[in-house]
C-alpha cells in the first residue's frame, strides 16, 4: 500500500509527522516549564550576596527572603561571596543552573559601575543575568563633621568654590558607589575636590570624623545611626526626593534639578532563566513586599520597597548603567 503513494507525497507525510512531533515536543516542555514556575519554589533558594554580611544590601536581601520563606513554605537563605569588589560572587551568580533557585543580590557596584570600571570583567552585567526584581532603592547621603563651618550643601559648596582642589572628600574605595556618587554631585555642582580612597564605608566616615577630610558619601540606612547621634551633619539626601525618614533634610535634587543617585538592590536570576519562572518569583517578590510588617521594617532603615516587574526592571537596569558610564567616565577611575 504504502509503495502506491507517490515518492513526493511520502516525503511530505514525513515532514508533517516530524513537523507534528516537534510541536508536540515544544507543547509538552512548555507545559512542563509552566508546571516547574507554578510549583516554584519545590526545594530552597539561595540568594548570592557578593559582598560582606552586615552591609546594607545584605540587610534587605535577608529581610526579604525571611518573608518571601514564610509565605513559600521552602527556604531561602542568603550566601555571601565576596572579593573582588563583588566580581567573584556575581560571577558564580551568572554561572548558575537558570533554574530559579540560585539568585543575586545586584547593587550599582557589581551591576552598573563595575561594567566600565574593570577593564575585565568575568562576567556580563547584561547577558549573563536576566532582572527580576527592583527590589528596594534607599538615598545616599553626603555628610560633613560637625566640627566643620558650613551648616548646609549651599555652604558647603561656597566653601569648596572658596578654595578650589583644597577641600577632600572620602569614599570607600576607588570606583565605589560612594566615590562616584560624589563624581556627580562634583560636575554638576561644579566643584573642585580631593578624593582620597579608604578601605570600607566606616574608614572614610572616620576621616570625617578625624577632620582629614571634609565630606563623604555613604548609604543612609549605615549613616542614619550617627546622624541621629549628632556625629555626622548631613547635608543633603543623593535622591530626587526627600527621605521620609529624615524629612527635613533636603535631596540634592533641590539644588541640582534632576539629579538622583540613589542605591538600590535588584534581584537577578542568571541568564536561560524561563521567564515563566522569572514571573513567577516577580509575583512573590511583590507578595513580600506589600506586606506591611516587611514594609516597616524596611522603611524604618530609610530604605524604600519598590518590587517591580521583569520589563520595569530590564529598563531601570539600562538607565543605571547609563547614568554609572558616565559617572566613571568623570573619575577617570579604572582597574584591572
Amino acid at each position: 500500500m504504502l509503495s502506491s503513494i507517490p515518492c513526493f507525497e511520502r516525503k511530505a507525510q514525513a515532514r508533517a509527522s516530524r513537523r507534528l512531533c516537534l510541536v508536540a515536543g515544544l507543547a509538552a516542555c512548555l507545559m512542563h516549564v509552566g508546571a516547574q514556575a507554578q510549583d516554584w519554589p519545590q526545594r530552597p533558594v539561595v540568594l548570592i550576596n557578593p559582598f560582606a554580611a552586615g552591609s546594607s544590601v545584605d540587610v534587605v536581601g535577608r529581610l526579604i527572603a525571611q518573608k518571601i520563606a514564610a509565605n513559600t513554605g521552602q527556604p531561602m537563605t542568603v550566601d555571601n561571596k565576596t572579593g573582588a569588589s563583588g566580581n567573584i560572587g556575581t560571577d558564580f551568580a551568572a554561572r548558575a543552573k537558570p533554574d530559579g533557585y540560585t539568585l543575586l543580590l545586584g547593587s550599582p557596584g557589581t551591576m552598573a559601575i563595575n561594567p566600565w570600571l574593570f577593564k575585565k570583567l568575568p562576567y556580563d552585567a547584561v547577558k549573563d543575568f536576566t532582572p527580576i526584581s527592583v527590589l528596594v532603592s534607599f538615598p545616599q547621603v553626603v555628610t560633613t563633621s560637625a566640627k566643620q563651618p558650613f551648616k548646609n550643601f549651599p555652604e558647603f559648596v561656597a566653601a569648596v568654590k572658596a578654595q578650589p582642589d583644597k577641600m577632600a572628600f572620602s569614599s570607600s574605595g576607588q570606583g565605589s558607589t560612594s566615590h562616584l556618587v560624589m563624581e556627580l554631585i562634583r560636575a554638576d555642582a561644579g566643584l573642585k575636590m580631593v578624593h582620597l580612597s579608604y578601605r570600607g564605608d566606616s574608614l572614610a566616615t572616620q576621616a570625617v570624623l578625624a577632620g582629614d577630610v571634609q565630606v563623604t558619601v555613604g548609604g543612609l540606612p549605615s549613616l542614619s545611626p550617627l546622624m541621629r547621634a549628632g556625629q555626622v551633619r548631613p547635608l543633603a539626601v543623593t535622591s530626587g526626593k526627600r527621605s521620609p525618614l529624615f524629612p527635613d533634610l533636603p535631596s540634592m535634587a533641590e539644588f541640582i534639578p534632576g539629579f538622583d543617585a540613589t542605591a538600590w538592590v535588584l534581584l537577578m536570576a542568571p541568564a536561560g532563566t524561563p521567564p515563566q519562572v522569572v514571573s513567577r518569583i516577580s509575583a512573590e517578590v511583590a507578595k513580600a513586599l506589600a506586606d506591611p510588617q516587611l514594609r516597616q521594617q524596611l522603611e524604618a532603615q530609610g530604605v524604600t520597597p519598590v518590587g517591580s516587574n521583569p520589563d520595569e526592571s530590564a529598563a531601570f537596569h539600562r538607565r543605571e548603567l547609563d547614568k554609572f558610564k558616565r559617572a566613571v567616565e568623570l573619575s577617570g577611575a579604572t582597574m584591572e
